[in-house]
């Protein structure tokens, strides 16, 4: 049985969770994510003096200060099943600044796995599911058509981290219905 660590951290997009195993980090949720929390088996303790989540604070410091701290610099082990890993590295990927679409990252999932073609939706309900959010940049993903679309912790707070990173929102908009692809 493993057990779960967490730490609260006020950021500008608002109060983040972070969770940890004690050695690497396994969550980080915006307050009122949907799934928040939902890959953690156990309850988690606060305990924020933890090497791995004083660590995870210093990057969200960082990054919130306009610099780009690499997602390397940090100990990640976001729970999850194989194909939904892949994505995540592919997450990983994509460089600060950018945007990236859900067909883009389908036809790399495509690619590795030895197929055709990958379905977009599947690709969005892994993206959706991302549970180390910010970190993982599940923000920097984008409707083909340059949706704001699909993003857990709110089109919102997508909008204020990617204006955060310098990203151009002239060509990018926000869905009229719902947030999924």
């Amino acid at each position: 049985m493993h057990l779960y660590y967490t730490a609260i951290y006020p950021s500008p997009v608002g109060k983040l969770t972070l969770a940890c195993d004690g050695a690497n980090l396994v969550g980080l949720w915006i307050e009122g994510q949907k799934y928040f929390g939902s890959s953690l088996p156990q309850p988690m303790t606060p305990k924020s003096d933890l090497p791995v989540l004083v660590a995870a604070q210093n990057w969200l410091d960082r990054y919130f200060a306009g610099e780009n701290p690499s997602v390397s610099e940090l100990p990640l082990h976001p729970i999850g099943s194989a194909f939904r890993q892949e994505v995540w590295n592919i997450l990983c990927q994509i460089p600060y600044g950018t945007v990236t679409t859900y067909g883009a990252i389908a036809k790399k999932i495509a690619q590795k796995m030895g197929r055709a073609s990958m379905s977009g939706q599947a690709v969005g309900g892994a993206v959706g599911h991302n549970p180390i959010s910010i970190i993982i940049p599940c923000h920097r993903v984008v409707g083909a058509n340059g949706s704001l679309t699909g993003y857990a912790g709110g089109i919102d707070t997508k909008i204020k981290l990617l204006q955060l990173e310098g990203i151009d929102l002239s060509n990018l908009f926000r869905p009229q219905k719902g947030t999924a692809l």
